[in-house]
């Protein structure tokens, strides 16, 4: 008798039990990615990394033919990459929109084939978008830039979908942080936030 009092109430337990697993739904955080282009991807990752709502920045190539490229064959300029950064961030928190925005203030927009100090089309600025809504946020921030730019000549920056992005080998990752004086010394004696001053000014520097 008691064992069957015993399977009689696990018969009734177990929908219940069931029931309350059902009801709870597992937390997944929502993300999304974006892809830009500002010549050394070393300088791209900290304006992005400080922001509230970016979750990962990822050093790596893209816009190129060759598959699984190299530092060694990006840098030789004969692979048609581009040095860019992979974003991932949390919409919820921070918006594409407001990505562009950071990123626009640290690029050259006019300078074509190269930023900076570094050449080569490796180094030419873009932004790759992922989806017909990135594809729409991008060439507005275009057209209005092109309406208020506090600077002369043509803006050079492309936008094109995204390609293939190839994460760089792991001594680029987080260079600035595992590298911290030989990033400031390369940041500096490639001139980068004395020109990014001479465009947007100094109350817009990023370093």
């Amino acid at each position: 008798m008691k064992l069957s009092l015993l399977l009689l109430l696990g018969m009734f337990a177990l929908p219940s039990f069931a029931a309350e697993e059902a009801s709870t739904p597992a937390s997944v955080q929502h993300t999304e990615s974006a892809i830009f282009a500002g010549g050394c991807f070393w300088c791209m990752e900290p304006p992005f990394d400080k922001l509230d709502g970016v979750i990962s920045t990822t050093s790596g190539y893209t816009a190129g033919r060759k598959k699984n490229p190299t530092y060694r064959d990006v840098s030789a300029g004969i692979t048609g990459h581009t040095e860019a950064i992979q974003i991932v961030y949390d919409p919820n928190k921070i918006s594409y929109a407001e990505l562009l925005k950071i990123y626009w203030k640290n690029i050259d927009p006019v300078a074509v084939n190269r930023q900076f100090c570094d050449a080569g089309t490796q180094y030419r600025s873009g932004i790759y978008y992922l989806n017909e809504t990135q594809e729409v946020e991008a060439k507005r921030s275009l057209q209005e830039l092109k309406n208020n730019k506090p600077f002369e000549g043509t803006i050079a920056t492309e936008i094109l979908p995204a390609s293939t992005f190839y994460p760089a080998e792991d001594y680029h990752q987080d260079y600035y942080q595992k590298n911290p004086l030989r990033y400031k010394y390369y940041r500096y004696s490639c001139g980068r936030d004395q020109r990014l001053e001479d465009i947007w000014g100094t109350s817009n520097k990023e370093k």
